[in-house]
């Protein structure tokens, strides 16, 4: 394995995830110019962009209820979310600043009405592929290195679904911010790191 090709997945780098957003993670915009430098040092660069259609089964505001409940639906227990990267609104888009020309294939998750999507490789049903563990292997790649946001929620369910699907991974800690609600970045930490993802540093592929 040491020997496959590398790629950079940017996860949902978006306005709504940035300061200012609909569902804001500190910090969130921070991260975008540590990406933008590692782009380069890949060869395989794929971004993940929620997608969710006005209404969307997880926003609170579709079940007239508050926002960080839950409810369940017919895949399980949803967090009820703030409306968030409605498709084709301002906060559905990719950070102003950035390199999104170096990006080469975008994987949009969330699309559909009834299922949330948290993971770049499954929707929340845990069933619905969309495409991006076959796009990678078509690409030869082996070498998964994930940045982006939240590390708690979709970084960290990219990467458990990646090393499920056999790639080795590495989650480039500082070009990522968290969420950190009720201890989830230590559990997601706890979980990414047992199964057998490497934390990382930029610094280690700009050297």
């Amino acid at each position: 394995m040491a020997n496959g090709r590398r790629a950079l997945i940017i996860v949902d780098a978006q306005n709504d995830f940035c300061p200012g957003g609909a569902l804001a993670v500190a910090g969130g915009d921070q991260v975008v110019p540590l990406i933008n430098q590692l782009m380069p040092c890949f060869d395989v660069v794929v971004a993940t962009q929620d997608w969710h259609p006005a209404g969307h089964a997880s926003f609170a505001s579709t079940h007239a209820r508050a926002p960080f409940g839950t409810i369940e639906l017919a895949y399980g227990t949803q967090v009820l979310w703030p409306d968030h990267c409605v498709q084709g609104t301002h906060g559905a888009a990719f950070h102003p600043d950035l390199a999104a020309d170096a990006i080469q294939a975008v994987i949009r998750k969330g699309w559909g009405r009834a299922v949330d999507s948290y993971s770049g490789f499954r929707e929340a049903d845990r069933a619905t592929a969309t495409g991006l563990a076959g796009y990678l292997r078509e690409r030869g790649v082996e070498r998964i290195a994930l940045c982006g946001l939240a590390t708690d929620f979709c970084v960290a369910w990219t990467a458990y679904d990646a090393l499920e699907a056999g790639f080795a991974v590495e989650v480039v800690e500082d070009a990522s911010r968290a969420i950190d609600l009720d201890g989830s970045l230590r559990a997601a930490w706890e979980r990414m790191t047992a199964g057998g993802a490497r934390r990382t540093v930029s610094q280690l592929y700009l050297a």
